[in-house]
């Protein structure tokens, strides 16, 4: 299977908008983090991470179904790519988050956007000084970074077994873990 690298290089191979490749390092970070957490293979995780939003810039009508065959096509294995459509559920794909891997990235997908806008706001401009409460406030002003989907964000802590404020908090460490890479040092 490729490893971390060849996955970032895809990444950007369909993703000129640096938005988008910024979005899918901290997803990445984020999967990371709690796969390090949970006991489980990292570099798989962040993967899923990286890609999931692979097809989105050039193949929105097609989103995840392209990157599936993309995916599929560079040798990425079924467990992987399942994870990748699982994000999208009800949305645009039927793959209902069932493993640990595809519950963690249905709730940190959408929950690191909110977390990215809170950093961009902020006098600093850095994670490290962003606290949960800062992010919840931000979370219930629905006019805040609109286009997060905050029931997403709420399943997604349901389906993890884990209160709002908990999964906040470890958004923020797996995106202040890797900073710098993740545009929000």
């Amino acid at each position: 299977m490729p490893n971390r690298d060849d996955a970032l290089a895809l990444l950007k191979e369909y993703n000129e908008n640096p938005a988008l490749v910024q979005h899918g390092i901290q997803v990445g970070a984020c999967m990371a983090h709690f796969a390090e957490k949970n006991g489980e293979d990292v570099e798989r995780w962040e993967i899923v991470g990286l890609l999931h939003d692979l097809d989105y810039e050039k193949f929105p009508d097609q989103h995840c179904h392209k990157a599936a065959a993309i995916m599929q096509e560079r040798g990425y294995d079924e467990e992987t790519i399942r994870a990748m459509m699982s994000h999208a559920w009800g949305i645009c794909t039927d793959v209902e988050p069932q493993s640990l891997m595809e519950k963690t990235l249905y709730a940190v997908d959408e929950l690191s956007g909110l977390v990215n806008a809170c950093v961009l706001v902020r006098p600093s401009k850095s994670i490290m000084d962003l606290s949960v409460k800062s992010v919840k406030k931000k979370f219930k002003q629905k006019s805040f970074a609109a286009g997060v989907d905050r029931e997403i964000v709420r399943k997604g802590a349901e389906m993890l077994g884990l209160e709002l404020d908990e999964l906040i908090s470890e958004v923020i460490e797996g995106m202040k873990a890797r900073a710098e890479e993740c545009g929000v040092a």
